[in-house]
């Protein structure tokens, strides 16, 4: 029999990228909706660590049972650290995926090539059943492009080069290998298999 542990999300490829890794290890992952939640979960953390429990916390409190929640996003070196936490609200509250991406290559736009390393971070919070919680945090280094490259992924994917390519112009199949939310469930299956 499966073990099930609630995802403190909705999105549905954040879902399958998770039941995808968590599945074979003997755990059946379930949505937010899928538990009967319907609740929106402030996020006021200043690390993407504090994010993830948060939303961990929000949902072990109603439930008392097993529950993993992922805070990620990407930081700019140039930028210090920025978009970070505010990854999704960093063009304003209703910006698009293009307009958060067109506001990084603008504020980068006098960058030289050498300095505009980045990484997406990717931190997840699993609380088990006992309320004993553990994080782990994947990386995936790359640097801002020049400009939008590529049909594939979403959010900062289309500026965000890996080599000679960006996460856009890269299949599912292959990011799913090499991202931060393939290393951070990396790393989680590790410690549930513990």
């Amino acid at each position: 029999m499966n073990k099930k542990i609630i995802l403190a999300s909705n999105n549905k490829g954040k879902i399958h990228e998770i039941q995808e890794i968590l599945s074979p290890l003997g755990f059946e992952i379930i949505s937010m909706k899928e538990a009967g939640i319907d609740m929106e979960i402030e996020e006021n953390g200043s690390t993407f660590e504090e994010n993830a429990a948060i939303k961990a916390r929000a949902i072990y409190k109603i439930f008392g049972s097993a529950v993993i929640a992922d805070d990620s996003g990407l930081a700019v070196d140039h930028l210090n650290g920025a978009p970070g936490v505010h990854s999704h609200r960093y063009a304003g509250e209703n910006a698009t995926d293009y307009d958060r991406n067109m506001k990084l290559l603008s504020e980068l736009s006098k960058v030289e090539d050498g300095k505009r390393s980045a990484r997406f971070v990717c931190t997840m919070c699993y609380i088990d059943e006992n309320g004993r919680e553990q994080v782990v945090r994947g990386e995936c280094e790359g640097k801002i492009g020049y400009e939008l490259k590529g049909e594939n992924g979403f959010g900062y994917d289309p500026i965000f080069m890996y080599g000679d390519r960006s996460f856009a112009e890269i299949s599912a199949d292959e990011k799913n290998k090499i991202s931060h939310r393939a290393e951070a469930l990396r790393l989680l299956g590790q410690l549930l298999k513990g």
